[in-house]
């Protein structure tokens, strides 16, 4: 069977899976803190070298096939909102939660206090400082740049904040939360908390939209392939198989 076929299948699954992959971006738009994922491409080869490929098979070689997405990790905006529990980073610092499946990393500041005094996430996951846990007393609460919480004037908890090299493989795990491999997380080198701000997602509706109909074109033009190849098979069966 020709090669091209499967070429043109993977082609077409690859782009339908990248669909998806900017959909989700564009539905998190207004998610704070999160960033989006951008595809990776690899190529798909129709032939293998050692014969001469036909003008179809030609068209699809080569074509991108989805070899996986990567986390964008440029900052979002940062926006005033005034609630001193909102934190934001600027630079390319993460805070550091505490999960089920252990320690956890987020942009988004948009934090809580439970009646006991502990600092959670929108999802009620504590956030950790560089003790652990935070609990604050009662009192006016205030951020420095540093991370340093004070509260009424004195010195509560410091909160952990971490940075991952480029290229760090990080994974998204819904609710802007992401994991990272062991041993990656690195001390802040040139990260600042700005209390009262949360970061907007770092996801571009035009860029989006337009990478949205490019990959809808590609989609398109792989499944005018498959139909040709079809059609390319069925005439073998009818025209050439029976003389065999």
């Amino acid at each position: 069977m020709d090669s091209g076929y499967y070429a043109a299948c993977a082609g077409f699954a690859a782009q339908s899976e990248a669909l998806e992959l900017i959909a989700h971006n564009l539905a998190n738009l207004g998610t704070t803190g999160y960033r989006g994922e951008r595809a990776m491409f690899r190529s798909l080869l129709t032939g293998d070298g050692r014969a001469a490929v036909n003008p179809l098979n030609r068209a699809v070689n080569d074509f991108g096939v989805l070899g996986g997405s990567q986390i964008d990790l440029a900052s979002g905006s940062l926006v005033a909102t005034g609630s001193p529990l909102d934190l934001a980073i600027a630079g390319a610092g993460f805070f550091v939660v505490q999960s089920a499946r252990g320690s956890v990393y987020t942009r988004n500041g948009s934090f809580r206090e439970t009646p006991s005094g502990q600092l959670v996430t929108a999802q009620g996951e504590p956030v950790l400082g560089e003790q652990g846990p935070i609990t604050l007393p009662a009192g006016n609460v205030s951020v420095s740049a540093d991370g340093t919480v004070s509260v009424n004037g004195a010195v509560a908890a410091k909160l952990k904040v971490v940075e991952f090299a480029s290229g760090a493989k990080l994974e998204a795990l819904g609710n802007a939360l992401y994991g990272a491999p062991d041993g990656t997380a690195l001390p802040p080198a040139s990260s600042s908390i700005r209390q009262g701000m949360l970061e907007e997602s770092n996801v571009s509706p035009v860029e989006s939209v337009v990478q949205l109909i490019t990959v809808q074109r590609g989609a398109e033009m792989m499944q005018r392939a498959l139909s040709l190849f079809d059609t390319q098979f069925n005439q073998t069966a009818a025209q050439d198989l029976p003389r065999v």
